[in-house]
Parts: C-alpha cells; sequence; structure tokens
C-alpha cells in the first residue's frame, strides 16, 4: 500500500488534483482511499458528487468514540473510499489536531487494513505548522508531491514544503516524489518548474494544462474524468494518474536559497521578453 501526501500553496489546486489523479487511479482498477486533511472538509466533493459528509471531528463531537467505520467514510467515483478530517469551530483549537485525531480513528477501525493500493492525504497548504506536517513527520505518508505553478509565491510555498520533507526525511522515511505543475499559463511555466524540480534534486513528474473545463467539472460536482470521460482534460488526468503509479524516483529534496529561488524565475520569467 503506498501512502502518499499532496502538498502545495492553498489556493494553488491541490483538492481537485488529487481528485482527478485518484479518478484516473481507481478508473485503472486501483482501491483508494482519500483522508481530507483541511477543515473545510472539501477534499472528497467530486468523487462524492457534491455530498458534503459528515466530519470525523464533527462525529466524534456528536456521537462519542464508539462509532463504525461506515459513520465517516463513503464510497465515491470508482469505488474510492473517502473520509474528511474536519476541524474545531471556528476561532478554537487547533486543526491541525483534526489529522492526527482522524488518522488514529481510521486506524483503530481497522480502515488501513482493507485491500488498498494508495491512501492520499490532501493537506492544507504548507508545512509550517506541526498538525498539518503529521502525515510526514510520523511516516504516515512515505510519498509527497507537491502541487506547484510557475508563479513565485507557489514555488516559495513548494521550496518551504521541501525543507519540511528534507527534516523528517530521516525519522519519518518520507521522499519528494516530484513537482506536479497544475498551470497557470505563466510564460516559460513548463521549462521553469522542470528547472525548479531539477534544482530540488527531484522531477517536473507531470504538467496538468490549463482548461475551463475543470471548472465546469466543479460546478457540476464531478472529476473531469466522471463529467466528460472522452475530453483531451480527461486524459491529461489519466496520464497523471500513470505518472505517479510508475514513478520510481524518490528522493530528499535539496532546497534552495530564496536568492537563488528569485534567480530563477529572473531566468525563466525574462527568457521570453
Amino acid at each position: 500500500m503506498r501512502q502518499v501526501a499532496i502538498y502545495g500553496k492553498g489556493g494553488i489546486g491541490k483538492s481537485t488534483t488529487t481528485q482527478n489523479l485518484t479518478a484516473g487511479l481507481g478508473e485503472m482498477g486501483k482501491k483508494i482511499m482519500v483522508v481530507g486533511c483541511d477543515p473545510k472538509a472539501d477534499s472528497t466533493r467530486l468523487l462524492l458528487g457534491g455530498l458534503a459528509q459528515k466530519t470525523v471531528l464533527d462525529t466524534l463531537r456528536e456521537e462519542g468514540e464508539d462509532i463504525e467505520l461506515d459513520y465517516i467514510m463513503k464510497k465515491g467515483f470508482a469505488n474510492i473510499r473517502c473520509v474528511e478530517s474536519g476541524g474545531p469551530e471556528p476561532g478554537v483549537g487547533c486543526a491541525g489536531r483534526g489529522i492526527i485525531t482522524s488518522i488514529g480513528m481510521l486506524e483503530q477501525l481497522g480502515a488501513y487494513e482493507a485491500d488498498l493500493d494508495y491512501v492520499f492525504y490532501d493537506v492544507l497548504g504548507d508545512v509550517v505548522c506541526g498538525g498539518f506536517a503529521m502525515p510526514i513527520r510520523e511516516g504516515k505518508a512515505r510519498e509527497i508531491y507537491i502541487v506547484a505553478s510557475g508563479e513565485l509565491m507557489a514555488m516559495y510555498a513548494a521550496n518551504n514544503i521541501s525543507k519540511g520533507i528534507q527534516k523528517y526525511a530521516n525519522t519519518g522515511g518520507v521522499r519528494l516524489g516530484g513537482i506536479i505543475c497544475n498551470s497557470r499559463k505563466v510564460d516559460g511555466e513548463k521549462d521553469l518548474i522542470r528547472a525548479f524540480a531539477k534544482e530540488l534534486g527531484s522531477q517536473m513528474i507531470y504538467f496538468v494544462p490549463r482548461d475551463n473545463l475543470v471548472q465546469r467539472a466543479e460546478i457540476n460536482k464531478k472529476t473531469v474524468i466522471d463529467y466528460d470521460e472522452k475530453s483531451a482534460q480527461a486524459e491529461e488526468y489519466r496520464m497523471l494518474a500513470k505518472a505517479i503509479d510508475g514513478n520510481d524516483m524518490f528522493v530528499i529534496p535539496q532546497p534552495m536559497k530564496q536568492e537563488r529561488l528569485e534567480q530563477l524565475m529572473m531566468e525563466f520569467g525574462m527568457a521570453g521578453i
């Protein structure tokens, strides 16, 4: 069983990418569990056709700890098992605790004993908070992919996340599997992200082109493959799924200094001018 965490800057498209990627893997016949690690609890919405399932934390608050697995897990597209960690009430407590509590509850209820090929953790934002770093700190996820684009702040976040992976590489056994470029149509974006990944000692594992079909599918509460299986964008997500499934390059990243990151942006951002 491969345990994978998806990280990246807030708003970069982690949840959308994760759900479309897992839809591609599910279509291949892989058995998958997706654990949403965001208090917004929107990591499984497209897989479940918009169903806002009750989060683990809400269930524990209302039902106590004596619960069944199907209280907190629902099956969605391609029989993908879906769980949402949830978070505390707004303004109270640490949202990172939701991840810790959820994973502990899933382990207790035997969710990981199922015949799974993959477990995906869709994790909120950066890893500056110890709670959100939990999947890599505790060795729950050994395989990390960072969603980025050719924008400076997306790359800055990806570089920061690489520092977290490097920090826990020896204790948790975590490795970087690559950068997924979720395109924003930035000038020279593909070459820039390739160079950025190479500087980290990693790879751009896939370049996902920007297509408004993704937004249309989201409005219809579906993944792209479910919404329009014959579209070019559906094929892009199938190719991303194949790239992840066949990946054998896992590294301890070597984050760069801020000055080098900005220099890289200048090199590629000015190349077409």
